[in-house]
């Protein structure tokens, strides 16, 4: 009985580095998609996988979770024992309330969704903002949450002589602190009041940045306003550079655009979200938890009956 790891071709670079990393046999799952834009994917599984681990990030996610459903219930089909799902980006998390009567909160159904297909789910940095922890959004023992802090800390204490951390909102602070902590860098957060996905008010900490070199960090770039929105506050209160480190670099539209109009330097990025600005490999963090649940049978076993889908 054996473990494989398969992957899309768009994410050979970091799934091959994961494999690498825990020794394990992978595929590449090929991927066709028909004039009416339904997919096909073919995957050759050996008879002998007892343990398929599935890498796909969730990041513009509508068409990737029909990927999910299709290669799950392959999987099981073709006799697979134990279905894991490493994730680096987990799409969906963001909408964990109804603030309107009628809207539907996403974060509870998508969760819902995976528990019912994977065995177990692994993911970095997810925006749990209401709640605290993985498995109160799927609810599978197995349920992990891993965080980027500690490694982009690592980055930044290598590019950056006495950096300052600053999260761009309350949301960052976890991330900021944990970071922070890791180097023992100053760090402070800023405030945020949002009235619309573009349009943000922003008001610095009280903290002295004027000839510092100031950091941006946060768990996702998707827009880019409230980073620049905090880069030219802190250009105007005298930093001396303003630089941005983030998890996930989703950076929709023009996002880098509006970044480097605010007087952003460099920005860098984890390999969660495959992009140009990708400097920190994920393969080290996920390895170390993958290895171990591969190893602990208590918390992921064998295939279970599925209803509903």
């Amino acid at each position: 009985m054996s473990t494989l790891l398969a992957y899309l071709e768009d994410e050979r670079g970091p799934a091959q580095r994961l494999a690498r990393a825990c020794r394990l046999e992978h595929k590449e799952i090929a991927r066709h998609r028909f004039p009416d834009d339904e997919l096909k994917l073919v995957i050759d599984l050996p008879t002998d996988t007892s343990t398929l681990v599935l890498y796909r990030g969730l990041d513009r996610p509508n068409e990737k979770l029909v990927e999910l459903l299709l290669l799950a219930r392959h999987a099981r089909l073709s006799g697979v024992q134990r279905l894991l799902l490493v994730t680096p980006y987990l799409g969906y998390m963001r909408q964990d309330i109804a603030f309107q009567p009628g809207e539907i909160v996403s974060q509870t159904i998508i969760g819902g969704f995976l528990a019912e297909l994977f065995d177990a789910v692994m993911t970095v940095d997810p925006h749990l903002h209401r709640i605290s922890r993985l498995d109160q959004a799927i609810p599978l023992p197995a349920a992990i949450a891993l965080s980027a802090a500690g490694s982009l800390a690592d980055l930044v204490a290598q590019r950056r002589a006495n950096p300052l951390l600053v999260g761009p909102d309350a949301e960052s602070r976890q991330w900021v602190e944990s970071a922070a902590a890791a180097h023992q860098l100053d760090h402070a957060v800023c405030t945020k009041e949002r009235r619309g996905d573009r349009d943000v008010d922003i008001a610095l900490p009280d903290i002295a940045v004027a000839g510092r070199a100031v950091v941006l960090l946060d768990d996702v770039a998707s827009s880019g306003h409230t980073l620049a929105g905090a880069a030219r506050l802190l250009l105007a209160a005298g930093a001396a550079s303003v630089d941005v480190a983030v998890t996930h670099a989703l950076f929709a539209g023009d996002a880098l655009n509006v970044m480097e109009a605010a007087g952003i330097g460099e920005v860098w990025s984890t390999d969660c979200i495959q992009h140009h600005s990708n400097v920190v490999p994920m393969a080290p963090l996920l390895a170390a938890a993958l290895l171990t649940l591969l190893d602990d049978n208590s918390h992921c076993g064998l295939a279970r009956p599925r209803e509903g889908l």
